[in-house]
Formats: structure tokens, sequence, C-alpha cells
């Protein structure tokens, strides 16, 4: 299908995002938002982004002019008529979705692709029902999407090949990376990075290193931008568990299940950097002291548990069929700018030895967690 005109449903920090990054790739883009103030700050977003990045050299002043030109704010749905491709960008609300969908089907007919910017929510649920689920799919942004390359296309057992190929090439077109995997709980970015946090939290319950000290070990020994606790820190604390949560109504895995620290942490309020203080505290006068220095090897000995932690969840992914290995390493380095993808992970640090560091915590602990898979346990040999 040819693309000309791309429809936006959501006109939030992430619609917006995605309506630039669609005009900036040459599309027509229509913003829609049924709220007339949302919609009205949405565009104004877009127009301060657009000039934001012309200054930083992102883009030139001729292209961001051009740029806005493209767009159009469309304060009813039936303004969406005739695009070729509309994003979903609304609330994590399924009903929402629903509905959303529903009313898009109607006002654009069969032949237009419907795509969903969900993050945690299967495609396969808000596409129930909807006529021609072959040109559903998922069409998942990072946040801010003029700044994150990746796009996660994700495919529903309806989702037709001419669909996926058409949002791929819609993708490449908005300067983005579009990486294809199954409809599952979290996708590929979401779920493979569930460990960063998780087997942090572990080590740290189990007294092994401070906050800071695994924080530390992981940025300068894996090169990690973020330390775990600064990152659940800036997302937000409350906000992880959430995601925890998700993750395991759906399915209970051990390796999901969400720690006490995170549970006791929310409901103390420490939220982390929006309510003032969570792992670390924030304010103008506050100053978190630096942690007692590890040595080298207890600093690696971190490092390789969560390593070994995030190879693993990524074999049981691609056992699955989830994404090829290929595909999870460049989505965790594109999405989340890791260093390293988990199956480079692998052969950095040697597959045996990540397996040896699981089979020494399943034996020493018995717990289910540490159970190494099928894909992970056959590299090491």
């Amino acid at each position: 299908m040819s693309i000309r005109t791309v429809g936006v449903a959501g006109a939030g920090t992430m619609g917006a995002g995605i309506a630039q990054v669609a005009a900036l790739g040459g599309y027509k883009s229509r913003l829609h938002d049924p709220q007339p103030e949302a919609l009205e700050r949405g565009a104004q977003r877009l127009s301060e982004q657009l000039a934001k990045g012309a200054e930083k050299g992102r883009w030139s002043t001729g292209e961001a002019e051009t740029a806005s030109a493209r767009i159009t704010p469309a304060g009813a749905i039936e303004d969406l008529e005739g695009c070729e491709l509309v994003i979903e960008a609304c609330p994590e609300d399924l009903k929402l979705k629903r509905e959303l969908f529903e009313r898009l089907a109607e006002v654009c007919g069969p032949k237009a692709i419907l795509a969903t910017n969900t993050s945690s929510l299967p495609v396969s649920d808000i596409a129930t029902g909807l006529p021609h689920p072959e040109r559903v799919c998922g069409m998942h942004f990072f946040n801010p999407p003029a700044l994150m390359k990746l796009v996660e296309v994700v495919a529903t057992a309806d989702s037709a090949e001419t669909t996926l190929a058409s949002v791929e090439e819609a993708a490449r077109a908005m300067g983005r990376e579009p990486v294809r995997c199954t409809d599952s709980p979290g996708f590929i970015v979401n779920r493979c990075n569930r460990p960063y946090a998780l087997e942090s939290l572990r080590i740290l319950d189990e007294g092994i290193a401070t906050h800071g000290q695994i924080d530390e070990a992981m940025r300068s020994e894996g090169g990690y931008r973020m330390g775990p606790f600064e990152l659940m820190d800036l997302i937000g604390i409350d906000v992880n568990l959430e995601v925890a949560r998700s993750f395991y109504r759906q399915r209970a895995e051990p390796r999901w299940q969400p720690h006490r620290i995170q549970e006791e942490m929310v409901a103390s309020g420490r939220l982390g950097r929006k309510s003032g203080s969570g792992f670390y505290e924030y304010g103008e006068d506050t100053a978190n002291p630096a942690p007692e220095p590890l040595d080298p090897g207890a600093a690696h000995a971190i490092l390789e548990r969560v390593a070994a932690q995030l190879a693993n969840e990524a074999s049981f992914a691609a056992d699955e069929g989830i994404a090829e290995p290929a595909d999870i390493d460049s989505a965790m380095r594109l999405g989340l700018n890791h260093p390293r993808g988990p199956f480079e992970w692998m052969d950095e640090l040697g597959a045996a030895r990540l397996v040896g560091v699981l089979d020494e915590l399943r034996a020493a602990t018995g717990d289910k967690r540490y159970e190494v898979g099928p894909l992970l346990r056959d590299r090491a040999g």
C-alpha cells in the first residue's frame, strides 16, 4: 500500500511526537484529539519541538517549516478519513482503545492500516471484533519519538504481511528503525529489560551491594548510561511496579514477579525523582553520598549476574518466536541505549559462564527464576 497521509489519534506527548516524525518523513500528518485543549497543546508542542530541533541542528529551519506545513490539527475523528495509516496513541486503557479502533474502522474504511502505539496491552485484544483484522498491527514508538530510533512492529496472528511491510516502510521513511516481533507481553524491549531492575533488586535485597554500588558497577563494568536504581527513580518506582504487576498478571512467570522492595517504596511514597526521594534523594540542597567502592571482582560479578538474566530472558523470548536474536539485540540497543544486546552479552562474557552463574543461583536458592532457557544452554555448549 502506498501511504501518503498518516493520522495520529491522541495529541499527548507520544502522539504529537509521532505526528512530528511522520511530517519530517514527508507524510501529510493529521493530529486528532477529541479534547480541544489537548489538541491545542499538542499542536503547540509540535511547533516548539520542530523549532528546537532546528536550533540544535537535528534538521534545518527549512525542513522544520516544511514539516509544520504538512501537519493539520483534526478535532473530529471524521477528519482522519482518507488516511492510509492511522496510529493510535491514546492512554493505556483497553476499553478506550477498542472503542477508538471501532470508530476508526468505520471512518477510515477497510483498506486503511490501523496501528496501535500501545506498550503494554496485547494488540490482538485491541483488535478483537474489528472487521478486516489483517490491517491491524502494533507500531510501538519510544519516548521521545524524535530522538529514539526504534519502532517495534508488532504482528498479531491476523496481521497481513502487506500490512507489516507497509508499516516498516513508513517507519524507515520517518527515520526510525523497525524491528518486527510477535504479539506477546511487553513485545521485545519491555520484556527483555525486566531483569535489569528485578535482578538488581534481588542483589540489593540479599545485601551483596548497596543500590549505589550496583548502579556504579553497571556503569563502570557494563557501560550502561544509567544504573538500574537511577533508571527506576527517573521512570517512577510506581510506574516500574505497575509494569511489573501487569506482566505478572498476564503470565505468572517466576522471573517476572514484582519485588517487595518496590511494593514497600511505593507504599511509603518514595516514588523517585517526581516525589523528591526514591533510591536517591532529590532537591537543591541534597547531595547523595558516593557509594563505597567495590573491588573490581565484586563489580564484575554484579554485571555477570544481571547480564545472565538479561540473556536468559532474551533466550526464552527467542525460543517462543517473539523475535530473532539479532533483532532482540538491535531493539535493546536502539530502544534503551543499552551498550550491548543480551545475545551480545553472551558473546562478550561467554554463554557458558552465564549459564554457570544461573545454575549456581538455582542450586543455592532453589528459585525457579534462575531456570536456564533452552537457547542459552544450547549456546553454552
